[in-house]
């Protein structure tokens, strides 16, 4: 286990070779856009990149307080569940009733890569792919859909 400098020292140099990655890569509406903090334009909604142990994965994570909402908003994604499994080349894991490490119960929709490791150096370019890959095919489906999304809770 690293001792928290060293975790936070790791955690630099992953990000930002991530940045270096992505510094060329455009939203698909042509404008620059910061991957690492992906804007939804949905309050309590986020994209989250997580490496935990031997496993990688994006998630779009949906946690209103108010659970009338949470439970509309879910709703219409399901209703484009199609949509969004038919733009993402991985298989897309739903989760209406995800508990997050705060103890909040959330919606998660999530894309799961096992086996690469955040603690080895030699697995960082697979996850940047991973990562980019994934990204860049959720920004396709988002940006042709966010204007429901937004609408909903506007």
């Amino acid at each position: 286990m690293l001792a928290k400098e060293e975790r936070k020292a790791w955690n630099e140099a992953f990000w930002a070779g991530f940045k270096m990655q992505m510094r060329a890569s455009m939203s698909v509406t042509g404008r620059r856009i910061n991957w690492v903090n992906y804007p939804t334009q949905v309050k309590n909604t986020y994209l989250r990149m997580i490496c935990e142990g031997k496993k990688v994965a994006i998630c779009y994570d949906i946690q209103f307080k108010d659970k009338g909402i949470q439970a509309i908003f879910w709703e219409q994604l399901t209703e484009l569940k199609v949509v969004l499994e038919n733009h993402m080349s991985i298989t897309t894991h739903w989760d209406s009733q995800y508990i997050n490490p705060e103890g909040q119960t959330i919606g998660r929709i999530s894309w799961v890569q096992e086996g690469l490791h955040f603690f080895d150096k030699d697995d960082w370019p697979a996850i940047y792919a991973f990562f980019k890959k994934h990204l860049i095919e959720f920004d396709v489906f988002y940006q042709e859909f966010n204007e429901i999304l937004i609408t909903l809770v506007d």
